[in-house]
């Protein structure tokens, strides 16, 4: 059967019709985009969405400065300026949630080990980090592989070397992303955006395990649809995807040097 076959799934033309049909609204559209870009604290990038769109961002913009400095001070390795940052901002926050203050505890203990910092390192596990999984096993297996970084001479070919990849630093700082929209809006943390993203990942998976023909999504990023779904035409140009990638592209554009976001944070750490 082709993928033309109504028996075999839904048809081309009735998936053309069904979208020329639906009742599409731009306005959600570009609220989903400015939520993303607000909630993952593009500023620049939501500025510039707002008065293209008109759309009104829920936060006022200005209130994303201190969150972006705490995050590029994290993915930069800065755990201790990021820490006394959230403290200055909400001095509760890590006081009230104790996980997240044994990441940064954690990550600054990587960084420790990163920098050579030997000696360093083993005083800081010793007074910081040695107790922190009495009570809990899985705080417990991770102060253990981080302190197994000490046993190796070159511990980026270690089998915990997962733990200084930068992606780390990334995940690190969005959970403490994540805890600072959540204590200031009191609302859901991650962008609506990407929930929507892993309900189209769910659905399709329903409908591969099942074996349906339909016009499947190879690449959420570009909303690029599978070829085999002959004759489909989807232009991401006029789609969410596509305007939202716009956004973040002029957004990286604008971007400052890694020394002037370093400069920045360093006046204010030294201000507070």
């Amino acid at each position: 059967m082709s993928c033309n076959d109504k028996s075999d799934g839904i048809s081309r033309e009735e998936w053309q019709s069904r979208l020329e049909s639906f009742p599409f609204q731009q306005s959600n559209i570009n609220k989903l985009i400015m939520n993303y870009l607000v909630t993952e604290g593009f500023k620049e990038a939501a500025e510039q969405f707002q008065s293209e769109s008109g759309v009104a961002p829920t936060v006022d913009l200005g209130s994303l400065d201190s969150r972006i400095l705490i995050r590029e001070a994290v993915q930069n390795g800065y755990v201790q300026e990021a820490t006394h940052l959230v403290n200055q901002l909400h001095p509760e926050l890590l006081d009230n949630d104790r996980y997240l203050y044994f990441h940064l505890q954690q990550l600054h203990l990587i960084e420790l080990i990163r920098a050579d910092k030997i000696e360093e390192a083993l005083t800081f596990a010793q007074t910081q980090i040695s107790e922190a999984g009495e009570n809990d096993p899985a705080v417990l297996d991770e102060v253990e592989r981080t302190l197994a970084l000490l046993a190796f001479e070159k511990p980026h070919h270690s089998p915990f070397a997962d733990l200084l990849e930068q992606t780390h630093r990334q995940k690190i700082a969005s959970e403490l992303n994540a805890a600072i929209l959540k204590m200031e809006l009191q609302e859901q943390s991650s962008p609506r955006m990407i929930n929507i993203l892993k309900l189209i990942r769910w659905a399709q998976g329903e409908l591969d395990k099942k074996g349906v023909k339909y016009p499947k999504m190879i690449d959420l990023s570009m909303a690029v649809i599978d070829p085999k779904f002959e004759g489909y035409h989807f232009d991401p140009r006029r789609s969410a995807a596509g305007h939202f990638l716009r956004m973040v592209q002029h957004q990286g554009a604008n971007k400052p040097s890694m020394m002037q976001r370093q400069e920045k944070l360093a006046k204010t750490t030294d201000s507070t």
